[in-house]
């Protein structure tokens, strides 16, 4: 399990005086009193390109048992040092603001002393010295975030509310090892990127520094100085917990540990689970800026969304939620997944407790909550990962294997240790700090080859001239293991869309390691179907016969996604051939096979009440159309059928086995209808289930069934109640001593048009 590496408090003991070092806390003082102090090192920290301000400022013990005490505050006019009841004036020793004073006693304690700043404006202040407070990364955390094993690296890096020696502040943290300085700018020192430098822990690359009285809200980023001596930017900070709202970007202080829990019960029961193929699983796809809007157009925010939300999906009958990324993103119209703040839910809808509010009450509501998340790529604005340091530190730097030709993206650099552990602690940060459920990986195909959407010469082979990359498949196996290991309970989803082996199997036997696969063979091949005229699918019959050849290759879900009603596709109503009647019920004909096939289920929101228009984010899902009859109809049809198979062992199983189905009659393409029995654990459990994907009517059609009895008829999508036309078997039908389909009984049923029957034997 995780333990705590990091030391929360920093305690001079045995230390007489704080003496700031480099970061390095094993090198001494280099420079004591002012007289040694090169005036280049002088002229590098008046204008913030100093890369060891420890050197500097901050208490100096002199061999004669005196302190001088340094600071640079460019603003002040008058600048104090005050111990107790005493003040010792400081004198200017540089014009541009660098002051310095002597004390005959010892500087005992960190924070023993203030600065007393007056300004020209005559205002004075009293400021606990940031450079009196020495780094307190650890020897272990560096050797961990060094190695890539520093899965915790979220509790260290980034800015953190600490309290030292009872002096409240926030800790900064960032890596940027190709810098020669880095400054923590933002509206608590005016964003003057002197006034502020950071030290470096050297071999890690890691900078950091303590500023007393920073608190929760305050906005900063990082001033990066490069050795790649023209590069200067101001970044935002990788690791912070909240950004400011798009179209404002800088990283902003918050406290991640105010908020009180309420799901224990949920988290006990989800690691009783294991990986939960056996048990039912009905995803409900969202994007949370479109789901629902208020009257006047604008967001919802977190907490609104919770309960709507959850009332909603909790009627509907679904089990999980799957949210596409909300971690923060610039640009709208990217959905979420060109990601800038990796550990930062999108200030759009509220603050991160907010989003925990989120979470805890879906989870109190027995709700599952799934995260898209994109470890794959992130894009180029100059703010945020893209040259971090002046080099190419998140990603790498040849275009051939750093840039994703088709998104305009930079692709993550897995071989680095340092980079690794970034994702890998993001992974864990939402499961264990945000009570994430699971995550769904997006855009796997596109890590794992180096080819990927690239012509001949446009990629480099690996090491043995293969077009895996080796890289991103180790960090892919990593994340999976550790994400089991950590987070029991938690799943990870893939998607993924070519015939990669073993995507869903453990890392030990040679698999990827992901609990699930997103089957896109499937997707493709039954809307490809369905948008055929009924009168030519007897032709492509075999388009919904072939997914069974391959089904339990991989743990699969049934996803009927969001990339299946943008960019110029249309909603699913629209991509059903016909009138308006054949048109819903060809969506009740899809959802029904869907949730009666092998494998866990998706669908995006507002197909399951007949959305006509495709997609868009920025603008409420057409939630008027359930004033119409026949959209209410489709919506029910996906209520019952959400809860009907959650209360039907037999629809899930056996998701992943060939114990859990059989076909009665797989080849009556003339008739374009399929037959098949789902089975649960206890096999005199079972549904038969028929689908007739043509507008006729099929009377006195016979199937065979495994035992003699009266089937009862449950689940009917024709049903007027659904808005069909009603045809149907009378509640049942009594089985018959005629075999059929290599089965010892048989039925006889009418199969209503463009519609599906689910059948139980009474006992």
């Amino acid at each position: 399990m995780l333990f705590s590496l990091l030391i929360p408090v920093y305690n001079p003991a045995p230390w007489t005086v704080c003496i700031p070092n480099n970061g390095t806390r094993q090198k001494p003082m280099v420079y004591q009193t002012f007289s040694e102090i090169p005036a280049s090192s002088l002229d590098a920290l008046l204008s913030g390109d100093h890369g060891a301000p420890f050197q500097i400022l901050g208490a100096h013990r002199l061999d004669d048992g005196r302190t001088v005490i340094r600071a640079y505050r460019p603003n002040a006019q008058r600048l104090a040092v005050k111990m107790g009841d005493k003040q010792y004036p400081m004198s200017r020793v540089r014009e541009e603001g660098l002051f310095e004073t002597q004390i005959d006693s010892v500087v005992k304690a960190v924070g023993e002393y203030q600065l007393v700043e007056t300004l020209y404006s005559g205002e004075t202040r009293f400021i606990h010295d940031p450079y009196a407070y020495q780094p307190i990364m650890g020897e272990l955390d560096e050797y961990l975030f060094r190695s890539g094993k520093h899965w915790t690296s979220y509790d260290y890096m980034g800015a953190h509310l600490t309290t030292i020696d009872g002096v409240a502040g926030t800790r900064f943290a960032v890596w940027a090892p190709n810098a020669f300085s880095v400054s923590v700018i933002g509206s608590f020192n005016d964003w003057d990127g002197r006034i502020h430098p950071m030290s470096i822990h050297e071999g890690t690359g890691i900078w950091e520094l303590f500023l007393p009285g920073v608190t929760e809200g305050a906005i900063y980023r990082y001033r990066i100085r490069s050795h790649n001596m023209g590069f200067r930017a101001d970044k935002s900070d990788p690791y912070a917990f909240l950004s400011e709202v798009r179209p404002n970007n800088a990283s902003v202080v918050v406290d991640l540990d105010r908020y009180i829990w309420g799901d224990q019960a949920w988290m006990t029961e989800r690691a009783s689970h294991g990986s939960g193929l056996d048990r039912p699983m009905s995803i409900y796809e969202v994007h949370l800026g479109s789901w629902r809007r208020r009257p006047d157009g604008s967001w919802m925010t977190y907490r609104e969304l919770a309960h709507e939300l959850a009332a909603y999906i909790k009627d509907m009958g679904y089990t999980h939620v799957e949210l596409m990324p909300v971690a923060e993103h610039p640009f709208d119209g990217s959905w979420g997944y060109q990601v800038t703040g990796y550990f930062a839910p999108t200030s759009r809808y509220g603050s991160p407790t907010d989003f925990m509010y989120f979470v805890d009450h879906l989870h109190q509501q027995g709700i599952g909550i799934i995260l898209d998340w994109v470890p794959a790529h992130f894009p180029k604005d100059g703010y945020a990962l893209s040259y971090f340091d002046g080099t190419h530190l998140y990603e790498h730097a040849d275009s051939r294997k750093g840039e994703h030709p088709d998104w305009g993206t930079l692709i993550f650099n897995y071989g680095r240790n340092e980079v690794r552990n970034f994702l890998l602690a993001n992974a864990l940060f939402w499961l264990l700090r945000y009570h994430i459920d699971g995550l769904r990986v997006d855009a796997v195909s596109s890590m794992i080859y180096l080819d990927f959407s690239r012509k001949s010469g446009e990629w480099i082979p690996n090491e043995y001239g293969g077009n895996e990359n080796l890289d991103a498949i180790a960090f892919l196996r990593e994340v999976n293991t550790l994400v089991h290991q950590e987070a029991p309970g938690a799943i990870t989803i893939a998607e993924e869309s070519t015939a990669w082996a073993m995507v869903s199997r453990p890392v030990y036997v040679g698999g990827l390691g992901f609990t699930f696969k997103w089957n896109m063979g499937w997707m493709h091949d039954t809307l490809d179907y369905l948008q055929k005229n009924p009168i030519f699918r007897r032709y492509h019959h075999n388009k919904l016969t072939f997914s069974l050849i391959y089904a339990y290759n991989e743990n699969f879900v049934l996803s009927l996604s969001h990339d299946e009603v943008v960019h110029g596709k249309g909603s699913l109503m629209g991509k059903a051939p016909g009138d308006w009647w054949q048109k819903f019920a060809t969506l009740r004909l899809l959802y029904g096979y869907q949730w009666t096939h092998p494998g866990k289920k998706l669908l995006f929101m507002g197909q399951e009440f007949g959305q006509w228009r495709e997609w868009s984010e920025e603008r409420s899902l057409d939630w008027e159309l359930l004033d119409l009859e026949t959209h209410q109809g489709l919506q029910r049809w996906m209520r019952d059928t959400n809860h009907f198979y959650q209360a039907q062992p037999a629809l899930f199983q056996h998701d992943f086995d060939d114990k859990g189905f059989r076909w009665i009659d797989a080849d009556d393409a003339d008739s374009s209808t399929y037959s098949y029995i789902r089975y649960a654990d206890d096999r005199s459990d079972f549904l038969v289930v028929v689908a007739n994907f043509t507008p006729v009517p099929r009377s006195g059609y016979r199937i065979g069934v495994p035992e003699a009895g009266h089937y009862a008829e449950l689940l009917n999508s024709d049903s007027k109640h659904y808005g069909g036309g009603d045809i149907g078997n009378f509640g049942g039908v009594e089985s018959e001593d005629v075999p059929l389909h290599g089965l010892p009984y048989s039925l006889t049923m009418t199969v209503p048009p463009l519609a599906i029957v689910i059948l139980k034997l009474e006992r």
